[in-house]
């Protein structure tokens, strides 16, 4: 588990056989190493072997309800914006068994808690991390790891959790990190963090000899086990050129976002909007589908299941993931709490910009923007809160409606940024929005 605090020692460079180098030595201690892949038409994280099966050369454009995978020309390999998974996927899985029980013949039962496997769980090492998902794996910490009633499993996963940290140099169209305060640079909370540089005249020259002089990566070491994992790989000292680059690239990225939040006081903005008709209007569009939740890298909520085969000799107890999207969810002696697809939807909002402050004392949101790519209606996160935050100033809300529950032909929205074209326009792979497994 990453060290927080100021970077140890200088930072040093790697070239891409240098990255491929790092991704083999952290499997070489006996980590499962996790990355970015492309698989399916989309970005999405896996166990890699090699640094080869990162998405070298595939970049993404993104909209509200829309995906696409295309092929850049600078070969980068982390100029991809947030996908459909998090690293909750990993360190607060989908499923897992809580018991399970068996009768025998003469009617004696056994009980077996856990999941009947080995109790040490994997030691992984994240390749790829984005600020913003390191700020939610943070919170994730506050949630799961921390209080009175911490989730043991949780703690075991994310303590043997190596973390490579990436700086985000390419902002996707949804990404809103800027205006929550989570990126896009890495500031704490990895074993080491890299800024990826393609050229372009960025610094070249302290190549070492190795490698093409281009395509590089800075590196930075968080933890005294990041550095002794650095040793391990060949590398070299980052001169004051590099350096400049590197930082020029991600304040780059900071002006390019493509959307941003209303600039107020969010919690209070939302403690306002409790009454508002534009719920409705939001109730209008959303599915309850929970995309949203599935894809969000801070929602943790879970409920349980049981399972017995045929006989009903043998029983089992799972948790799995569940969303306050769900019907059933707020379900007491009666019937739900929250009948109305408005109501589950001001609950998330809500619960995501405001209420987290009072449960975990921070915001439920990181400006990852999955949210908004992956909800099948084109709910935007962002644009929700301009509507609400409008009225109160008398002005028009972002989205192009005179006010809440008012709804125009599609605008340019505010919050939003057309970004310049930077990548080359080939091999293009569309990626349908719908349900997610």
């Amino acid at each position: 588990m990453a060290e927080t605090g100021t970077d140890i020692g200088a930072p040093a460079v790697l070239d891409r056989d240098g990255l491929d180098a790092l991704v083999k030595a952290l499997a070489a201690r006996g980590r499962t190493v996790i990355g970015p892949t492309v698989r399916d038409g989309a970005v999405v994280l896996a166990e890699i072997d090699s640094g080869d099966r990162l998405p070298y050369g595939w970049g993404v454009e993104l909209a509200a309800g829309r995906y696409r995978l295309r092929r850049r020309a600078d070969g980068a390999a982390f100029a991809h914006s947030a996908g459909p998974q998090s690293w909750k996927t990993y360190l607060h899985p989908e499923r897992v068994r809580q018991w399970s029980a068996d009768r025998a013949p003469d009617g004696g039962l056994t009980v077996t808690a856990g999941s009947g496997e080995d109790a040490t769980p994997p030691s992984y090492a994240f390749v790829g991390v984005r600020p913003c998902d390191l700020r939610a794996i943070a919170v994730q910490d506050r949630v799961l790891a921390g209080g009175r009633y911490p989730d043991a499993g949780y703690r075991a996963r994310r303590e043997r959790a190596f973390v490579v940290a990436v700086e985000c140099t390419e902002p996707g169209e949804t990404c809103f990190c800027v205006s929550m305060g989570t990126g896009p640079a890495a500031e704490s909370g990895y074993d080491l963090a890299l800024t990826e540089l393609t050229g372009d005249g960025d610094g070249g020259g302290d190549t070492g000899g190795h490698g093409d002089g281009e395509h590089r990566f800075l590196v930075r070491v968080g933890s005294e086990e990041g550095a002794a994992v650095l040793e391990e790989v060949a590398h070299w000292p980052a001169n004051r050129p590099t350096a400049a680059a590197a930082r020029d690239r991600v304040t780059e990225a900071s002006r390019r976002m493509g959307r941003a939040m209303p600039p107020v006081d969010l919690r209070r903005l939302m403690g306002d909007s409790v009454e508002s008709a534009h719920w409705d209007d939001i109730a209008e569009r959303c599915l309850s589908c929970g995309n949203c939740t599935l894809v969000c890298p801070t929602c943790f909520c879970t409920t349980t299941e049981d399972v017995t085969d045929l006989t009903g000799d043998h029983a089992e107890r799972w948790r799995r993931w569940d969303s306050c999207f769900d019907l059933d969810f707020s379900f007491m002696h009666g019937g739900p709490v929250r009948s109305s697809v408005s109501s589950r939807h001001r609950q998330w909002m809500t619960h995501k910009l405001a209420t987290w402050y009072d449960q975990f004392g921070s915001s439920g949101c990181v400006g990852c923007g999955r949210c908004v790519v992956w909800c099948p209606a084109a709910i935007d996160i962002t644009e929700e809160a301009a509507a609400f935050h409008a009225p109160a100033h008398g002005a028009q809300a972002a989205g192009g409606r005179d006010g809440p529950g008012a709804r125009t032909a599609p605008v340019e929205r505010a919050g939003r940024t057309a970004p310049a074209d930077r990548t080359d326009h080939t091999d293009h792979t569309d990626h349908a929005v719908g349900g997610l497994s």
